[in-house]
């Protein structure tokens, strides 16, 4: 491969890094209480997980409820008394999906191990069929994963940006409500001072003290 080659490959493995999340989480699940995961998704991007319960330390077989919602708290996936299962979807809004598990069995000391292997964005994305439909492999499959790298990063800046315009309006509208506020406290300690100092001549003028 020529130094241009190994350039692009290069490059795209550190977009890859930026702009797909993917990778398995060890989740110990106690009868007693669940384990919920989350994360911050903007919209129009494909999440897929695989998840699965590790049964050599069980001389049951225990199972799982499984529990995926959006941000504005619809259920997109549902499953109960399962050792494994997946899920994807493709999110419409941007903000916080929740995924949950409970361990189900009648025994309450058990501990559950259950391996979720969850990915996002382009890491989701079935490059193997990409390259066999588009008839690519090596560094143009890899320019390929850059052009979509790319274009995710665009896509992400542009959430930061409208993020940030929404943080800097809240700070704004926190300012102006504590300044609003302060202006009052100061009003009002002004006006107790003032009818103190009324009181306190009425009450020297009734004791003609002065």
């Amino acid at each position: 491969m020529g130094r241009g080659g190994a350039g692009a490959v290069a490059a795209a493995l550190t977009l890859w890094w930026l702009t797909g999340r993917a990778g398995a989480v060890w989740l110990e699940l106690a009868t007693t209480a669940g384990k919920c995961l989350s994360e911050e998704i903007q919209s129009n991007i494909v999440v897929m997980a695989d998840y699965s319960i590790l049964f050599e330390e069980h001389p049951v077989r225990p199972t799982v409820f499984v529990k995926v919602t959006s941000p504005h708290g619809d259920v997109l996936h549902h499953a109960e008394k399962v050792t494994h299962g997946q899920f994807a979807f493709t999110t419409v809004e941007s903000g916080i999906y929740l995924a949950c598990f409970w361990a189900e069995t009648l025994d309450r000391g058990m501990v559950i191990n259950l391996n979720l292997d969850w990915k996002i964005g382009i890491a989701a994305k079935d490059w193997e069929t990409v390259a066999k439909k588009e008839k690519i492999d090596g560094v143009a499959l890899e320019l390929v994963k850059l052009e979509a790298a790319a274009r995710s990063i665009h896509g992400n800046m542009l959430y930061l940006i409208v993020k940030e315009a929404e943080m800097r309006d809240v700070n704004e509208w926190t300012q102006d409500k504590i300044t609003w506020l302060s202006l009052m406290s100061l009003a009002v300690c002004i006006t107790v001072s003032v009818l103190q100092l009324w009181h306190l001549k009425q009450f020297f003028q009734k004791k003609k003290l002065i």
